[in-house]
């Protein structure tokens, strides 16, 4: 229901897209809605050829799904050079958070699930907080910071775990998210389904030493999530409207709630398509929107700087995957269950976002790569 695990093959077909290393047949395209959203607090507006890429990027775009016979698609907006230069949206089946929507005709104001980009916004939202003083530096010990939990910090080896090592997902502890989400021995599942989501968590078996082994968890983002909300008392929802959001311009949000009647840190964001692409661009820009100081700088390069080697080849910081172009330049970017997608080329000044429906699909990346590769070989300059 949640956020899932990347598969390998899809991780190495990540690689391939952002290195332009994979080739699609353009066909006649597909019917979308072509729309801008409604704004004007910020976004710029270019056609493709006045930044850079080729003028028919739309076509390109839904020529090469339509040529692989992907379906789901649901929305994808374009940013290069600080300009939004595509946006364009779709419609099809949708799920909110796991209760079925039933046939959606997505528009700019639509809200749409970003399932575990939601992480990727976790660490902008600590990156924050540690600035204002308000969450426990990198290096504490991530035990002591739970009241309650004591009887667990006192198990031998537990003070060794930082909250570094809940931010980059090497806390060493027994986690499997590779089961699918409807079965309850999910870890994702189990702790959402659990009275005390932390104590869940924090309880269980450590397999490996802090910061040796990487393991995909959205338990490690719950705890984050946790730390913010005890350090700003207040929820995670409203500290981000107040000190990301309303910085941003970014009004229509909403973040599910779980069982414990808290927002799901780890997968619960809806968010605008367009808007997700200004948080990419203000990542881009190193922490600035419209001249305005939104995140620290030194956060944005220490979160989007590798801290862990995936199993699939990838590397990951805090809350984000990383790879690197061909020419070595590097990218980040978050994934979210179903092909959604927040994706930040600093070298090519390019943020490309895309949202889609193939929640739990095994091939659910074939279509944002589609779309990545599109955009990349649209790229002239």
């Amino acid at each position: 229901m949640q956020n899932y695990p990347p598969l390998s093959n899809a991780i190495r077909l990540v690689v391939c897209m952002l290195a332009a290393a994979v080739t699609i047949a353009f066909s006649q395209p597909s019917m979308g809605t072509f729309a801008m959203a409604d704004d004007d607090a910020g976004w710029a507006r270019a056609e493709p050829g006045e930044v850079g890429l080729a003028a028919n990027l739309g076509e390109r775009i839904e020529a090469a799904v339509s040529a692989e016979g992907l379906a789901g698609l649901h929305g994808v907006v374009v940013v290069r050079k600080g300009r939004l230069v595509h946006e364009r949206y779709f419609s099809g089946e949708d799920y909110r958070w796991g209760e079925r929507l039933g046939h959606v005709t997505f528009e700019a104001s639509t809200l749409h699930d970003v399932r575990s980009v939601s992480k990727s916004i976790v660490s902008l939202l600590y990156g924050i907080a540690l600035a204002e003083g308000k969450v426990p530096p990198l290096d504490a010990p991530l035990y002591d910071q739970f009241l309650g939990q004591e009887d667990l910090a006192a198990i031998p080896g537990r003070r060794a775990i930082r909250v570094e090592h809940a931010l980059s997902m090497t806390l060493g502890l027994d986690w499997n998210e590779n089961l699918p989400y409807d079965d309850p021995r999910n870890s994702e599942i189990a702790m959402e389904n659990s009275p005390d989501r932390i104590r869940y968590v924090l309880s269980r078996p450590q397999v490996a030493a802090p910061g040796e082994a990487w393991t995909y968890s959205g338990g490690a983002t719950a705890l984050i999530g946790r730390l913010i909300e005890e350090g700003t008392g207040t929820d995670l929802e409203s500290y981000a409207r107040s000190r990301l959001f309303a910085p941003l311009g970014i009004e229509q949000v909403e973040w599910i709630r779980g069982s414990d009647g808290r927002p799901a840190a780890a997968s619960g964001l809806r968010m605008r398509p367009a808007d997700l692409a200004r948080i990419g661009q203000m990542a881009l820009e190193g922490g600035v929107w419209n001249g305005r100081r939104v995140v620290p700088a030194n956060w944005l390069r220490r979160s989007s700087g590798l801290h862990a080697l995936t199993p699939e080849g990838l590397a990951y910081g805090y809350g984000w995957w990383i790879g690197a172009l061909r020419n070595g330049k590097r990218w980040f970017a978050g994934f979210g269950n179903g092909g959604q997608r927040l994706a930040v080329v600093p070298s090519l000044d390019l943020v490309v976002v895309v949202t889609a429906g193939n929640y739990n699909a095994p091939e659910a990346w074939r279509l944002p790569v589609a779309v990545f590769v599109a955009v990349l070989k649209a790229v002239e300059n």
